[in-house]
């Protein structure tokens, strides 16, 4: 009896979205994880975003994203470049640019212990995942002065 080995097909890597949102003075949101073990990066700063739904682009990902986690609607949502993180949930995030004004203290978060504008310059302080300050460095190499 002869059979027929086909191989299983490799696994497609995880996908997901973030956005570098900024608003007029040049701060950057940043969204505070929940401090839960099960989750990549527990009560560290981070970027809004999350993974990419079956059949879904980077660009729905974002958009989706940005309303579930925040309720925000960003303008001028640019797609930037791809980055790994490699130390925690493996994902492939491609990193979106968006600009906003509001307040952040009266978005309405459904995720996350906090949302809060940082100037650049205090970003050091905070505990930010490796890929994220990557993706941030970045972005703001890339900026015009």
């Amino acid at each position: 009896m002869h059979q027929d080995i086909t191989p299983a097909p490799e696994p497609s890597t995880a996908r997901g979205a973030v956005a570098i949102i900024t608003n007029r003075r040049g701060e950057l949101l940043l969204h505070l994880r929940d401090d839960l073990p099960h989750i990549a990066w527990p009560h560290h700063w981070s970027l809004l975003g999350g993974g990419t739904d079956p059949g879904e682009s980077p660009a729905e990902t974002i958009v989706r994203e940005l309303d579930e986690e925040a309720g925000l609607a960003a303008e001028e949502l640019t797609e930037l470049f791809e980055i790994r993180d490699e130390h925690g949930s493996g994902q492939t995030l491609t990193v979106f640019a968006a600009h906003w004004d509001g307040d952040e203290r009266q978005l309405p978060l459904a995720e996350g212990v906090k949302l809060q504008f940082f100037a650049p310059e205090h970003l050091d302080i905070l505990t930010i995942p490796p890929f994220i300050r990557d993706a941030i460095h970045r972005h703001t190499a890339a900026e015009p002065a």
